[in-house]
């Protein structure tokens, strides 16, 4: 079997392990300690057949483990193991690489790439800019006043190209579907050094709405890629 679809296959029986709430809920239990089956079974309200039951299903997904005591070898502990939980998160995440900036690029650099790089200065240590493919004189009134209401900092004051902006090592986001249909043409449609979020452009409706919808809709993604990126390896693949 290829590596691609056995990791797609364990995954997916992690998956159906958790898709019990009975065994969901004795992983929660055991998500900050270790416990005996009788405790967890007293805890749960679960008699000893469905007890049993539930752990061989959570011990063969490889969540959890049991283990003798030190003090008396009568008793057993079970023990999560939050590798697998972490094991969930698709390959290509997991084979992120840290990398030296993070660029969000829109068309204009007027309003989703300035607060997606403030939202993320906000979030995470590795440096943030932003660009556009077709970049605006200024930054949007209503960008500077939706990030002035919720505390970020614009990462710069004004609007820059994207040819201006990128260097070796970037990971660029494109935030809107024109940019990242240019930065494709442009690329022949063979970056892997990009990702897409399409974000609805805020500036035709020019509400206070549109903008704090952007916001919320930016700042979900960016805590998910921030999470990936802090935990990824220094340096990017050549």
């Amino acid at each position: 079997m290829h590596a691609e679809q056995s990791d797609l296959v364990r995954r997916a029986a992690v998956h159906a392990a958790l898709a019990e709430p009975v065994r969901l809920a004795m992983v929660d239990a055991l998500a900050l300690q270790d416990v005996s089956p009788k405790e967890l079974g007293a805890r749960l309200d679960l008699p000893s057949n469905l007890l049993a039951h539930h752990l061989g299903v959570l011990e063969r997904a490889g969540l959890v483990v049991r283990g003798r005591s030190e003090a008396d070898r009568r008793r057993s502990y079970v023990r999560l193991l939050p590798e697998t939980l972490d094991g969930l998160v698709p390959a290509d995440v997991r084979g992120l690489a840290r990398p030296s900036r993070v660029v969000f690029v829109c068309t204009h650099n007027s309003a989703r790439s300035q607060l997606a790089a403030a939202l993320w200065a906000r979030r995470s240590p590795v440096p943030a800019a932003s660009a556009g493919t077709r970049p605006s004189p200024h930054v949007h009134p209503r960008t500077v006043a939706t990030a002035r209401a919720h505390g970020l900092d614009l990462v710069t004051g004004g609007t820059a190209h994207v040819r201006d902006v990128l260097e070796p090592g970037d990971l660029v986001v494109a935030v809107c579907d024109n940019a990242h249909e240019h930065l494709d043409r442009r690329s022949g449609g063979t970056s892997t050094d990009r990702l897409h979020w399409s974000v609805p452009d805020p500036v035709p409706a020019d509400t206070d709405a549109a903008f704090e919808e952007a916001l919320t809709l930016i700042r979900h993604r960016v805590g998910r890629l921030a999470a990936a990126v802090d935990t990824a390896a220094p340096g990017r693949p050549a």
